[in-house]
């Protein structure tokens, strides 16, 4: 399992990934793998996570932008000091790739939206590093 952090406007992100030999289908070109992204709130004050954009490079296709609201169905709100934690999955057609992007957020005191990067992280088939 790799992790990645990045801490962007006072928001840390931690971002751990694992290749999911269980559901994929390499003979197929079908490379699952799931990413567990803890979000923590080092301000001192409450914000919410509104929206996501994330840019998913796949060695032989081109990059997929995905846009939406919230994370996995919700727009958490975390108050100070605060771990809000997800975890989610993505399928390539090659054995290797990588997914990066923002978070949107917006402080709770003020109404002003902001950015919170979402750092690279690397999907690699295991067998293929080798």
């Amino acid at each position: 399992m790799t992790q990645i952090t990045a801490l962007t406007e006072g928001v840390l992100i931690r971002v751990s990934t694992q290749f999911r030999a269980d559901v994929s289908q390499t003979t197929d070109s079908s490379y699952f793998f799931s990413y567990r992204i803890d979000i923590e709130n080092q301000n001192q004050f409450t914000v919410q996570l509104l929206h996501r954009d994330w840019f998913i490079f796949d060695s032989l296709n081109p990059t997929i932008h995905v846009s939406g609201e919230g994370v996995v169905g919700q727009q958490p709100i975390l108050e100070s000091g605060e771990l809000y934690q997800y975890t989610s999955g993505c399928e390539l057609k090659s054995e290797m790739g990588s997914m990066h992007g923002f978070y949107t957020f917006k402080n709770m005191e003020t109404g002003q939206l902001f950015k919170v990067d979402i750092p690279v992280f690397q999907l690699n088939f295991p067998g293929k590093l080798n």
